[in-house]
């Protein structure tokens, strides 16, 4: 599963961890782009950042072709948030979504080449691109905030309503199921299993070099996925609605607690005739 060679086009300190996002062109119009996120790619503020500014010199700076993402680390494609930066650093999730909505309408097909696990944050970040090929012997693709007790909102899974089965929607976020390869390959998740080789094969397969000569190819994803960028670029609104919400719920809660209350009082008075 080792990266191919290739001419080195530039590379971007994550200082956070001492990585690094490295872009080379191992074939014409063909970009990797390499994270390496010591010790399991987490998505703090940094590692975004590195990632989109990566984006922006390949569209700026390079003819248009394909744009392929994986990590330089054996195990881990990402591991998502880390959930102490998210809750301490201001601002956090506006990078996050900003990464998430770039790609989603990024002018170029892009391909998450999955060498390894994709959790949570790690998941939602490879299906923002266009394609996917997953390693076939390591890994997991999962959503496993259930199993923490993490609220997931709308930003977080417009993605997967966008592009998955109603079926493969509930096993992801109400089971946390765990899809290896096979299973991921089997629900539309990725698109190949496999290492580099299949991953030029999808890229010939499908003219993905080509895609993007018209011009349109960003506008286009735009359209198809303007709901799930909607809630990515909405999430603050979503925030202060939620905040606002919080006092209804709270006296809906309480209305339950007062009617099952009732309920019982009723029923042990019953019980004593």
């Amino acid at each position: 599963m080792a990266s191919p060679a290739g001419k080195t086009l530039f590379s971007i300190p994550i200082k956070s961890s001492n990585g690094s996002v490295t872009v080379t062109e191992p074939a014409p119009k063909t970009y990797l782009l390499t994270f390496t996120s010591p010790p399991d790619n987490r998505l703090v503020t940094s590692f975004c950042e590195a990632f989109l500014l990566a984006l922006d010199i390949i569209e700026a700076r390079y003819p248009h072709g394909v744009v392929i993402t994986t990590s330089g680390i054996t195990k881990f494609y990402s591991n998502g948030l880390d959930l102490d930066h998210a809750m301490s650093t201001p601002g956090y999730y506006v990078t996050l979504y900003k990464l998430f909505a770039r790609l989603a309408a990024y002018p170029m097909p892009t391909v998450a080449w999955l060498n390894g696990h994709a959790f949570a944050g790690g998941f939602m970040l490879a299906m923002h691109h266009d394609y996917r090929v997953f390693n076939p012997s390591r890994g997991y693709l999962c959503l496993n905030e259930l199993d923490f007790g993490a609220p997931l909102k709308p930003a977080m899974l417009g993605i997967f309503e966008a592009k998955l089965s109603p079926v493969s929607y509930r096993s992801l976020i109400l089971e946390a199921h765990r899809f290896t390869a096979k299973e991921a390959l089997e629900q539309q998740m990725v698109d190949k299993l496999g290492g580099w080789e299949e991953v030029v094969a999808l890229v010939e397969e499908r003219k993905l070099t080509q895609r993007s000569k018209s011009g349109v190819y960003g506008v286009l994803k735009q359209e198809m996925y303007r709901e799930v960028i909607a809630h990515l670029e909405g999430h603050e609104e979503r925030v202060k609605k939620d905040a606002a919400d919080a006092e209804k719920l709270e006296k809906v809660a309480q209305g339950k607690e007062d009617r099952v209350r009732a309920w019982e009082a009723e029923t042990k008075g019953k019980s004593k005739l």
